[in-house]
């Protein structure tokens, strides 16, 4: 699991080591040197006699990339540093001549001869801000930035360096695989909201972030974390204390918190859950959430609207009518003017907050929710969406506006209605009780296709029925259970049809096998594990 430190944390852990001397850049350094020395290999065969483009800011950051650079200069590497400030770090660009590279001041030379070295290069270095930037990188820094990238996404990228068997890729800029140079961020890409993941000003999006001491918040929010490329985090020492910022599940944490069958299990026990959604005039979205359902794990689906005929043609195993249920999904595919659907979900919406049982609130469903609700209620809206139920509950906002801030806008939410809130994008924001803040980044770009949501809903619904029990005692697991659902619906996009366009009910079909692959031999119901333990960071 991925877990994140905001920069106030990270420096009040560096500050102890600090006043001991502990060389604490010198490890961060040496490290980034080696992770660069292995991409250089990985495209060129060697690092001697490759180039190396060092950008470099007037702190700390640009410290660490001026050590890295001065260590692959030794190594043979052809080494620039570009200054982007009067001062820049004396020790980082001694050590740099010592080594016999060479520093060159953007100021001098121009902003536009600057951007064609930095494109030519094997690798760009990018230390222009570190964890203390704020607005994005300003004046001949944002100049040199906002040109270079836009150089770059013109038509020149670099082949990502190799990533670990469980790192799904991550959406970048879009860059041409293969040409330029391979852009790494030296602990966060310049110009990001370290913090808070917004995107405040020109930013050189990477293909790979070395992170020092703790990942950052935005190397995982969106929009910034699409900046980051890879993320390799380094340990330098730090012992960081309280409650991470943010988290990204990883498959081990996925299969700890997945529901199993016990050996004794039967169809109530494996959960069931209830379906109110579609209507004659979308009888789509309810097959897709019921079929999601079944294809994830429910131990039974009822359903209950117009769509009936259209559910049980596709799948026979659904339930119609009322009974009992576990979890509930409610509003994929029901129109403001179905009032009948409505009524269902009203109706289905009250008895969950009764009973205390998880509830699954999508699209049609969002405004029928109360002024105040539990964390076991759980909304997932899109950004229009959510802007609409903020909006309507006296926080004026546009769909452009949350887009730019998810997580403060789903935060807002969830303070405001007391729901566990999940904010459905490229990169999925869930936030719940304990400000707990869960960014998963699973899914493809061709996952943004109709009935994906309808998709997600009936995963999430399976899961939290399987683990309904579990959920009662302890409602802050919910966060949790809706980050690992959202990234078996990621996965299963990318099983549907590997870096080529999916459409939802294949995604939904590929559920399974994904399913099988993270819990693999496992036997009896998977308590919750590593990700347990992240749910306790929160306070659960």
């Amino acid at each position: 699991m991925l877990l994140s430190w905001t920069s106030d944390d990270v420096r009040a852990a560096e500050r102890p080591l600090l006043d001991a001397g502990v060389p604490l850049m010198e490890r961060a350094s040496f490290a980034l040197a080696v992770h660069v020395g292995r991409v250089l290999r990985e495209r060129r065969g060697r690092v001697g006699g490759s180039r190396v483009v060092v950008l470099v800011g007037p702190g700390d950051n640009g410290g660490d990339a001026l050590h890295a650079g001065a260590v692959l200069a030794g190594r043979g590497a052809a080494v620039t540093a570009l200054l982007l400030a009067d001062r820049v770090h004396t020790g980082g660009s001694a050590a740099l001549r010592r080594a016999g590279g060479r520093a060159v001041r953007v100021a001098e030379v121009g902003v536009d001869a600057a951007v064609a070295q930095a494109a030519a290069a094997d690798v760009v270095l990018d230390g222009v801000l570190g964890i203390g930037g704020r607005g994005g990188p300003r004046g001949v820094a944002g100049q040199l930035v906002a040109r270079l990238a836009a150089a770059l996404a013109s038509g020149a990228a670099p082949a990502p360096a190799t990533a670990a068997a469980d790192a799904p890729p991550t959406a970048a800029s879009g860059r041409v695989p293969g040409a330029g140079p391979v852009v790494v961020a030296v602990d966060v890409p310049s110009g990001i909201g370290v913090d808070d993941g917004t995107r405040a000003g020109p930013v050189l999006d990477a293909d790979l972030t070395v992170t020092f001491g703790a990942v950052k918040p935005g190397l995982l929010l969106p929009p910034a974390a699409h900046a980051a490329g890879r993320v390799l985090p380094v340990d330098i020492g730090l012992a960081l204390a309280g409650s991470p910022a943010a988290a990204r599940l990883e498959a081990a944490d996925v299969t700890a918190l997945w529901p199993v069958p016990a050996v004794d299990a039967h169809k109530y026990t494996r959960g069931v859950v209830g379906v109110v959604a579609g209507s004659a005039a979308y009888p789509g979205a309810a097959v897709l959430a019921t079929g999601a359902a079944v294809l994830t794990g429910a131990g039974m689906v009822r359903y209950q609207g117009e769509a009936a005929a259209a559910v049980l043609a596709a799948w026979p195993e659904v339930v119609i009518g009322e009974g009992r249920v576990q979890s509930w999904v409610l509003g994929p595919g029901i129109g403001p003017d179905d009032a009948a659907q409505r009524e269902r979900a009203a109706g289905a919406l009250a008895a969950a907050q009764g009973d205390g049982l998880p509830v699954v609130v999508d699209a049609g469903a969002l405004d029928l929710v109360p002024a105040h609700v539990g964390p076991h209620v759980l909304l997932t809206p899109h950004a229009g969406e959510l802007a609409r139920l903020l909006t309507d509950r006296g926080e004026p906002v546009d769909r452009a506006t949350v887009e730019a801030e998810p997580l403060r806008w789903a935060r807002r939410a969830h303070e405001l209605v007391g729901a566990t809130v999940l904010l459905k994008g490229s990169t999925t924001v869930v936030v719940g009780a304990h400000a707990a803040v869960y960014a998963q980044a699973d899914a493809p770009a061709w996952l943004a296709t109709a009935g994906a949501g309808d998709v997600l809903a009936g995963v999430l619904g399976t899961v939290l029925a399987g683990r309904a029990d579990d959920v009662t005692e302890d409602p802050s697991l919910v966060a949790a259970l809706a980050a690992a659902a959202a990234s078996v619906h990621g996965r299963a996009a990318r099983r549907a049809n590997p870096d080529g366009p999916v459409h939802a009910a294949a995604v939904a079909r590929a559920v399974p096998a994904v399913v099988a692959d993270l819990v693999g031999a496992a036997r009896g119901t998977v308590a919750a594990g590593p990700a347990g333990a992240a749910v306790r960071h929160w306070g659960s």
